[in-house]
This record gives C-alpha cells, sequence and structure tokens, in this order.
C-alpha cells in the first residue's frame, strides 16, 4: 500500500521532485565530506607507503626477510585509520562530544600504562606498549586528541549554551589543567618532541576559543620558564641533550650524535629537482640514515624524487591546513571551531618540526611526519583527526 507521503511525491511536478532529490542528497553525509581534505590525506598516506617501502626492502634485520614487510604494514595502518575516520564521521561532532570524558580517561591509563613495567623503551624513551606480534602502541599520539577534545569541551561549554560570549577565565584554567596532566605523564617518559606539540596545540586552541590574551601570554612565559625547568633539573635524558647541542652547533659531532641530521642534509641535497629515481637513492639502498621510515622519511623523497617530489607533500600537507582552517572559520560552533584549530596547530607545528629536523634547521625531536611516516599509532591518531575535522564540517548547514 502506497503511503500518502509516497503517493503526494509521485505527484509532484518533475520540479519539485527534483528539488525533493536535491536536499535529500544534501542531507547526506557523503555530499558534506570535504573531499579536497580527503584526497589530500589519502595522497599523501597512500604515496608515502613507497617512501616506507624503499626506506625498507633492503633492511634485512628489519623485515625478517620479507622487503614488502613495512609496505603491507603501512597499507594495513592507512585503511585501518580510514576505517576510524569513517567511524567518528558516523557519529557525529555533537554525539562523539559526549563520550569525549571516557576517551581521556582511557588515554590516562593507558599513558600510564606506558610508564609502569608494561612499558617499553625504544630509543631512549620509555613511550610504547608492546602488543606482541610486532605490534606496539604509543599512547602519547592519541594525548594530542585527548587535549583537543577535552580542552573543546570545557573552554565551548558555556559558550556554546549561549551563557557568554567568550570562555571564562575559570573555564580556561580548567582546560589547561586537563592538557597539563597528559603532557606531564608524557615528559615523565621522556618525550619532549611529543611535549612540544602539545604546547603549541594548547597554543592554538586558546587562541582560536577566543581567551583572554593573559592567557596566551601566560602560557608562552610558562612554556619557557617551564624548558629553562627542565633543562635545570635534568629532566631530559643524555642523548636528548646532545641532540640539541648538535643542533646549535651542527659540527660538534658529526659522526656520532650529530650524523642523524648530517646524512639526512647529504640526502636531500643530492636529490637535485627531480632526484635520483624512486629506490635509486643511495643514500637511502646505502642505509647512511638512521629511522628513514619513521622520523626521516622526508630524506626519502628529498634524494629519490627531487625538489619537485619533496614540494609535492608540502603542498599536500598545505592543503589539508587550508582545508581545517576553512572548516575552523565556518564551524557552526565554538566546539567545532576549536577541534578543528587545535587539529591544524597540530599537523602545522609536527610537519614543520619534521621536515625541519631533516633540513638542519630544527632539533631532532623524534616526531613523525603526518600521514607520511611509517607508524600505526601515529596513521590512527592522525585519521580520527581527520574525522574530526569531516565531523565538524557536516555539522554546517548547507545552502539549497
Amino acid at each position: 500500500m502506497t503511503s500518502y507521503g509516497s503517493y503526494r511525491q509521485l505527484r509532484l511536478a518533475p520540479q519539485q521532485r527534483s528539488g525533493v532529490s536535491k536536499a535529500l542528497a544534501k542531507d547526506s553525509p557523503l555530499w558534506r565530506i570535504d573531499w579536497i581534505l580527503l584526497l589530500a590525506a589519502l595522497v599523501l598516506s597512500l604515496g608515502s607507503s613507497l617512501l616506507v617501502w624503499s626506506a625498507t626492502r633492503g633492511r634485512d634485520s628489519l623485515t625478517h626477510g620479507d622487503p614488502q614487510y613495512f609496505l603491507f604494514r603501512h597499507l594495513t595502518n592507512v585503511v585501518v585509520g580510514m576505517v576510524l575516520c569513517a567511524v567518528v564521521i558516523g557519529i557525529g561532532s555533537r554525539r562523539f562530544r559526549t563520550v569525549v570524558p571516557f576517551l581521556y580517561i582511557a588515554v590516562i591509563v593507558l599513558l600510564l600504562t606506558t610508564l609502569s613495567p608494561l612499558g617499553s623503551t625504544i630509543n631512549g624513551q620509555h613511550s610504547w606498549i608492546q602488543l606482541g606480534g610486532g605490534f606496539s602502541v604509543q599512547p602519547a599520539e592519541f594525548a594530542k586528541l585527548a587535549i583537543v577534545l577535552a580542552m573543546a569541551v570545557v573552554l565551548a561549554d558555556q559558550v556554546d549554551a549561549g551563557e557568554r560570549e567568550f570562555p571564562s577565565h575559570r573555564a580556561v584554567f580548567r582546560g589547561l589543567v586537563w592538557a597539563t596532566l597528559p603532557m606531564a605523564i608524557v615528559m615523565l617518559m621522556p618525550d619532549a618532541g611529543s611535549v612540544m606539540v602539545m604546547a603549541v596545540i594548547v597554543l592554538g586552541i586558546l587562541l582560536a576559543s577566543g581567551a583572554a590574551n593573559r592567557w596566551v601570554f601566560g602560557l608562552i612565559l610558562a612554556g619557557v620558564g617551564g624548558c629553562i625547568a627542565i633543562w635545570k633539573l635534568g629532566v631530559l635524558s643524555k642523548y636528548q641533550i646532545d641532540r640539541f647541542a648538535a643542533f646549535a652547533n651542527p659540527a660538534l659531532d658529526p659522526s656520532g650524535v650529530g650524523y642523524n641530521t648530517a646524512q639526512a642534509r647529504i640526502a636531500i641535497g643530492s636529490g637535485g629537482l627531480t632526484g635520483k629515481g624512486l629506490f635509486h637513492g643511495t643514500q637511502t639502498t646505502g642505509q647512511f640514515v638512521p629511522e628513514q621510515q619513521t622520523d626521516f622519511v622526508f630524506t626519502v623523497a628529498g634524494e629519490e624524487l627531487g625538489f619537485l617530489g619533496a614540494m609535492a607533500i608540502i603542498v599536500l600537507l598545505g592543503v589539508v591546513l587550508w582545508r581545517g582552517c576553512r572548516i575552523a572559520r565556518q564551524a557552526t560552533d565554538l566546539y567545532g571551531t576549536i577541534v578543528a584549530a587545535g587539529v591544524v596547530a597540530w599537523f602545522a607545528f609536527q610537519g614543520f618540526e619534521n621536515i625541519g629536523m631533516c633540513l638542519g634547521i630544527m632539533p631532532v625531536a623524534g616526531i613523525p611526519l603526518p600521514f607520511v611516516s611509517y607508524g600505526g599509532s601515529s596513521m590512527f591518531s592522525t585519521w580520527v583527526a581527520i574525522g574530526l575535522l569531516q565531523a565538524v564540517q557536516s555539522q554546517r548547514p548547507i545552502a539549497a
């Protein structure tokens, strides 16, 4: 039996039926997705699989004799990350907001677990949880998400309820407390690179939220004071101090602590305009650059794809940042603006730091290049962040 509504739609004039179809289409989540953002992130993630493969296919000690070992694992990480992105989009920005406290608690538990005997040390940082079968988790990557979401909830609560125009001093203080806890735990690992990224995220969120300028200036002063205190109190390990010393004086120990950056610059500089060709980089095939599939993956692009290939990565990251800024500006509530701004600050600084350390203009901090470096935790968290951006975008009303 045909319902009245269906019967009425059948009786509509062709122009009216067309209008109904367009309205239904525009209400679909697929219509609201920022496809430019999604495509840029996808090209970065899939294209980087070739860079990871080139950096690892000849390293039998890492691949266990399987040249495609890291290639398949990287592609698997991308697929899992995209599934997580789709889940976040499906949940939606408003519903996702209600589970933020539970996600925050889960991340704190993971961070504390890392400091327990269940955690493991890799490259001088006690920041990993081994899951067996060659899989591991780095909770610090998810802590970045936790900070973005927690601060967004706290700062936007009264504003989105219509009670205030800007976040109150009390809300800003609470937001900073929520951000400080995971940062303090990560600093104990010690993972100074991740803490640097988190500090920039907090600064970006405060600027986007409309918080009073005194909080922004206070945060900057506190950051400077914190860096001095960390240095004086000996929180950093010796190898981390040596990294900063090598950055300040590249000629200090080119065969020791300065070896990584020296080899990275040689690899990038030798690529020229168009590069030596994929899988034909002498620095890469010769395994001169340590951790090349993770922290220094940009050197593979610089050597084998040249200036043009390296610029393609930077341009694609720029597209992601551009679309993220656009989403932040067009968000329908302060929560969405803060989430988008936090993600943009995260990607912008982490990308700049990673590429900068490969070029020798930033100290080596051991943080991955978003969407490009090999690593499950990094890939998952960045794609969840893309899902958050898309969820905020989907909330925006679309003109008929």
